[in-house]
């Protein structure tokens, strides 16, 4: 993240930290942004080209002019599910050595639990200790969400004794962490509500450019997220649509690569990277 930044401040960019996108104003040749700064003071500021990733749902409820009220509903109608990590800090005993794993245990709320210290030794800088991330699937103002950081992580002490991994006197700290929206739910009509918008957002909102998992209520892997965005700004730079972003999805292979691409990236199991359109 601070390489990256550092290169878009070394190329005259600006980065504005803790603001909150009020509302996204379409004015013919440019759009008008409307933010909130970290000391509440509105400002907007006025650009060629918009890339949200911001919840598509939130976003197109905050687009000025307003789409129809057939498309607001659409809208109105995803949903999302949630999610918080209580990450506790452990003596070393070695646990385990995978990256995280699943728990189906019916008598513990935790749903998976993560080993940063398996992801990478740089997460964990006390080597003499580890940290996992016990994570909890649930939805914004229930009771899991709405428990205060000390019953929460009270509650993972006991859950991570209870599935056998390690007592609550070897925990030397705790903190949690809060996510809204951190899954798309996909419901019986999610995709036509998603399709409605694409296509309406696209036709009435030029150089409006939807990435990422929550930007295009699309359940994909990291590194599919992320491609979205660096496919959307290669086609930004040539000045039309290269690459179709809806075709980056969360299988294996993109539905541009065909048939014969779905075959290779079965037999190599690598991912591939969509064909580009002709110009």
């Amino acid at each position: 993240m601070k390489q990256g930044a550092t290169k878009v401040l070394d190329r005259g960019g600006e980065i504005l930290m803790g603001h909150k996108v009020k509302s996204l104003q379409f004015c013919g040749d440019t759009w008008k942004i409307v933010h909130q700064g970290p000391n509440g003071k509105e400002q907007s500021l006025v650009v060629d080209e918009v890339i949200s990733s911001a919840p598509l749902r939130e976003m197109a409820l905050g687009l000025t002019p307003k789409l129809p009220e057939r498309v607001i509903g659409a809208a109105q109608n995803l949903k999302y599910r949630d999610f918080l990590t209580v990450v506790l800090i452990v003596r070393d005993e070695g646990l385990f050595d995978d990256n995280w794993i699943y728990i189906h245990e019916p008598g513990v709320k935790v749903g998976r639990v993560q080993n940063f210290k398996s992801w990478s030794p740089e997460m964990v800088p006390d080597q003499n200790m580890s940290c996992y991330g016990l994570e909890y699937f649930c939805f914004e103002g229930d009771g899991l969400w709405s428990s205060s950081d000390e019953d929460l992580i009270e509650l993972a002490k006991q859950e991570f004794a209870a599935i056998g991994l390690s007592s609550p006197d070897k925990i030397v700290d705790g903190c949690v962490v809060r996510q809204a929206k951190a899954y798309p739910v996909y419901d019986d009509a999610y995709a036509e509500h998603v399709e409605t918008l694409r296509s309406e957002i696209q036709s009435r909102y030029p150089r409006l450019h939807m990435v990422g998992r929550n930007g295009m209520h699309k359940y994909n892997n990291q590194d599919h997220a992320m491609m979205t965005a660096m496919l959307c700004v290669e086609n930004i730079a040539a000045g039309h649509e290269v690459y179709d972003l809806w075709q980056v999805n969360e299988d294996a292979a993109y539905h541009e690569a065909g048939k014969a691409g779905v075959e290779t990236a079965l037999s190599t199991g690598l991912r591939l990277v969509p064909i580009r359109r002709h110009a």
